[in-house]
């Protein structure tokens, strides 16, 4: 039996809009500087280099946000993060056992949302696309994308609650 080989169903990465409120004080602590550094002429070029820190800052937070990705293949979830140093996280979609689409209404003016899934993973019990466009795309996609792969290995997910009783009533004795 020959096996196929995996294949990317869906690529992308959270909306630089997360870092709207990073952003947003960063401005406003570089336009301090800015407005302070001019009183006192002696120190100016000192308090002017201080507004770098702040531009800094806000550029780091950019950059960790470009570096973090998400992948859905045909097998896995994958998630990539770290500007220097990468990890990658796998989830086997097989795994997955529910999906939940969260928009805030800020993210949902942009048409974006998040894509949190309920895992049986150990690791990963709870993960989450976050702030990612078409967020009800992305989890069809990925719904699609479980139950072939389900079909496929021939598995199925079955829930025992504290009782010891399965979803379908059976008494585990």
């Amino acid at each position: 039996m020959s096996e196929e080989p995996e294949k990317a169903a869906w690529r992308g990465g959270p909306s630089q809009l997360v870092n709207l409120p990073a952003f947003v004080a960063s401005a406003v602590v570089a336009m301090i500087f800015f407005v302070v550094g001019p009183r006192f002429p002696e120190i100016q070029n000192y308090i002017m280099l201080g507004a770098l820190i702040p531009a800094l800052w806000a550029g780091w937070k950019w950059l960790t946000v470009r570096c973090h990705r998400f992948e859905i293949s045909t097998e896995r979830l994958k998630m990539f993060e770290g500007v220097l140093n990468r990890s990658v996280d796998e989830i086997e979609l097989y795994r997955v056992k529910d999906t939940q689409i969260q928009q805030p209404i800020l993210y949902r003016l942009f048409g974006l949302g998040h894509v949190i899934l309920e895992t049986s993973d150990r690791s990963h019990p709870k993960a989450t696309l976050n702030a990612i466009k078409d967020p009800r795309e992305v989890g069809e996609i990925l719904r699609r994308e479980v139950e072939s792969l389900r079909d496929k290995k021939r598995v199925r997910e079955v829930d025992f609650d504290e009782s010891g009783d399965s979803e379908f009533g059976d008494e585990i004795g």
